[in-house]
């Protein structure tokens, strides 16, 4: 049981992180709103109360810190200065990293771990846990006689006594919070007294196990102010009663008081200092600002930027009225049997449609309208099935962001990463498997791609480098494109590398766009010393894979001076697609339908010759290569038969070619069955797919089709030589 409670611990951690990670980039954008700072100091503290109640020592020790600096920010005392954005921005990665060590193990960097927390500890003023104020960039508090007041010895905190009445909703048992850990930490702040009621107990045969019938009335007797007790239920704030009376209630309202009055004296005589308030512990000089309202009850944090889309007076009163939309954690594991079923469902629904077609019945048209009504039934479960899978790329470029920053920092550059397109869905599996992929691109975005900051002033360019990471959907894929605005490919340089390593030969003839991808080459780097980011003999080649293995494609398009853009393209879902069914050699394949730019039937007219075997369809005055798919897979035709159907294809860079097949069939959705484990790796074939008839129909991949072509590279090569004559 604990162990599912910690699981949803840490799933609440990231969507706390999320919002953390968001709050810290709008302030960095310049939206410096209470609401965005309060939901940080409020998703730190949650993360700070959970870690607690598990143990994680490490975990709540740094969250502390963090905390408390906001705390400050939050009070209006501290300035959220560059130098202090930089410093939360990089301990919100770390707290990220620690959440990560305690959830999947590992070891924790003490020494940068440690760093960071000198660094806050510096902005954590003196009466708090007995830590040294330095504060960084904000200068020097002014010394209390310069102000023209007399210092007096800050008074000795008195007692104060609290009654509180606690009684838990049945909502809080279910997020893994114990009373039981929230006595401990009142019990550490003081001398408590806890009383049971239970006067609404019910009978042993009228309990319902899911409600929370019990209460507690507690009395409190502490130094500590009324904000850090009432900090202790922070973390369950929503999911109980609560009531906190206090005796020093009345003196703290008093001092509050006069801290106005001080405020609104005459401007010529110095302020006086507000009434010490014993239990808060605060510095004489420090003004008064009133208390910020208490946020209204939710089960998360909510992101700063739905906050500021609608006016703050309405979007308490829409909150209140709708509330957040309940969700549901399911396993995933559940909901792949889930798509596995329903990929069978399809695959029954085009063996029926088959049996349906040989029957010799004169007249099927009722069977075939309510056949009709199955398919589409069931591509609407299908899509709804996907849809569960489906999500946002948000978390995944949120963290992209760290990546850029440790990746900055270690080159000595500046860098920021711009997102867009956040809200595109995509499956989880496929932006899983996207991290590393983001991750190498992004650290050779920093580390070749952008000038250092005097280059960059050099060529009139901000001293800032500025990456763009976007996603969108296009044509039933999805596009991810990281683009950078720094010096773009060296490709004279690029070249003579691959000459050097023996990729290519010294008298090779390049394109632009193929000196480009010679960034892909196994083992290709240009990278002159071992360091942290590059150049240990991994090279984009890594980053290729992992796109081809998600039934991908990577594009890299480069401006010398201007920048370089990478371009992923991905299919929406690993387990359906829809393709275009066709013969090949009395064999039946499918062809993805996003390839695909238009079908025609050729004739003899349209046929011209390129070389000795080579040939060229004309398609409205331009000439495209044909590549003849039997010939490419090693497959062999009678004597009679031709293939008098083209299927033309564009590739990611804008190549088109003319698949030669014998017929098309259909056009339909199909389950995509890994070939992996099973035949291993064939060339021009992405997957295989299970037909209506029971066979197994193999799945193209047109872009390794086109790329292995001799057609097609002789007529790119002929093409290059008319360009350059």
């Amino acid at each position: 049981m604990s162990g599912s409670i910690q699981d949803t611990f840490f799933e609440e951690c990231e969507e706390l992180l999320e919002a953390t990670d968001e709050g810290l980039t709008a302030i960095e954008g310049g939206d410096h709103d209470p609401e965005t700072v309060n939901a940080i100091f409020r998703a730190v503290h949650s993360i700070k109360g959970g870690a607690g109640a598990f143990g994680l020592d490490d975990l709540v020790a740094f969250a502390h810190r963090f905390e408390t600096v906001f705390d400050e920010v939050r009070a209006g005392r501290m300035e959220l200065d560059g130098k202090l954005i930089q410093l939360l921005l990089r301990s919100s990665d770390q707290l990220s990293a620690l959440v990560e060590v305690a959830r999947d193990g590992g070891e924790i960097d003490e020494a940068h771990n440690d760093t960071l927390l000198a660094a806050l500890d510096e902005y954590i003023p003196e009466e708090e846990e007995d830590l040294t104020f330095e504060p960084m960039g904000l200068g020097a508090p002014a010394p209390v006689a310069d102000l023209g007041i007399v210092p007096e010895a800050p008074a000795e905190p008195q007692e104060e006594t609290y009654r509180i009445r606690f009684q838990p909703l049945k909502e809080m048992y279910g997020t893994g919070n114990e009373p039981f850990f929230l006595f401990q930490a009142l019990k550490d702040m003081g001398d408590l007294t806890v009383k049971l009621d239970e006067n609404e107990l019910p009978g042993f045969d009228a309990m319902d196990m899911s409600e929370s019938y019990l209460a507690w009335d507690i009395t409190l007797v502490t130094k500590d102010s009324r904000s850090m007790v009432e900090a202790v239920f922070e973390f369950v704030e929503g999911l109980c009663e609560l009531s906190i009376d206090g005796e020093g209630d009345a003196e703290a309202e008093a001092n509050a008081l006069a801290a106005l009055d001080a405020m609104f004296s005459t401007p010529d005589a110095p302020p006086a200092p507000p009434a010490a308030d014993a239990a808060e512990g605060e510095a004489p000089a420090v003004p008064f600002e009133p208390p910020v309202p208490a946020p209204e009850p939710e089960a998360k944090p909510a992101p700063a930027e739905e906050k500021a889309s609608a006016p703050k007076a309405e979007s308490g009163k829409q909150e209140q009225r709708g509330g957040p939309k309940p969700t549901l954690r399911v396993e995933l594991e559940r909901v792949d049997r889930l798509i596995n079923a329903v990929g069978e469902l399809i695959i029954n629904h085009s063996m029926l449609a088959q049996q349906i077609a040989n029957l010799d019945v004169s007249d099927t048209r009722d069977v075939e309208t309510e056949l009709e009504g199955f398919k589409n039934l069931a591509r609407d479960i299908q899509e709804g099935v996907m849809a569960i899978r489906a999500q946002p790329v948000k978390p995944l470029f949120q963290r992209m962001a760290r990546i850029v920053r440790e990746a900055s920092a270690a080159t000595g550059k500046t860098c920021k990463l711009v997102n867009v397109g956040e809200n595109t869905e995509v499956d989880k599996t496929v932006i899983e498997r996207l991290s590393d992929p983001l991750t190498h691109i992004l650290r050779n975005a920093v580390d070749h791609g952008v000038e250092k900051p005097e280059d960059r002033e050099a060529a009139g360019k901000s001293k800032v480098g500025e990456i763009q990471l976007s996603a969108s959907h296009r044509s039933g894929s999805v596009c991810i494109e990281i683009k950078d605005d720094g010096a773009g490919v060296n490709r004279p340089r690029v070249k003579q590398i691959a000459i050097e390593k023996g990729l290519i030969p010294e008298n090779a003839e390049l394109t632009d766009g193929e000196i480009d991808n010679l960034l892909f080459a196994p083992g290709f780097s240009t990278a002159k010393e071992v360091s942290n980011l590059s150049g240990r003999g991994v090279g984009m080649d890594v980053v290729k894979n992992a796109v081809t293995g998600l039934g991908g494609r990577i594009n890299i398009s480069s401006t010398p001076g201007k920048g370089s853009t990478f371009t992923i393209i991905l299919p929406l879902t690993l387990a359906v697609m829809d393709g275009m069914v066709v013969s090949v050699a009395d064999q039946t394949m499918v062809v993805p339908i996003t390839s695909i730019v238009e079908t025609m039937r050729g004739s003899d007219d349209m046929i011209n010759s390129l070389g000795a075997d080579g040939t060229l369809l004309s398609i409205r005055g331009n000439f495209v290569p044909i590549c003849d798919v039997a010939g490419s897979l090693g497959l062999y035709r009678e004597s009679d038969q031709q293939a008098g159907v083209y299927l033309l294809v564009e590739t990611e860079t804008g190549q088109r070619c003319a698949l030669a097949v014998d017929d098309i069939h259909d056009q339909r959705q199909v389950v995509i069955k890994s070939l992996d484990g099973v035949c291993g790796e064939i060339a021009g074939v992405a997957a295989a797919t299970i037909l209506g008839d029971g066979k197994i129909a193999m799945i193209l991949d047109p872009e390794s089709i086109i790329a292995a072509s001799p057609t097609a590279a002789a007529f790119d090569t002929e093409r290059r030589m008319s360009n350059a004559s």
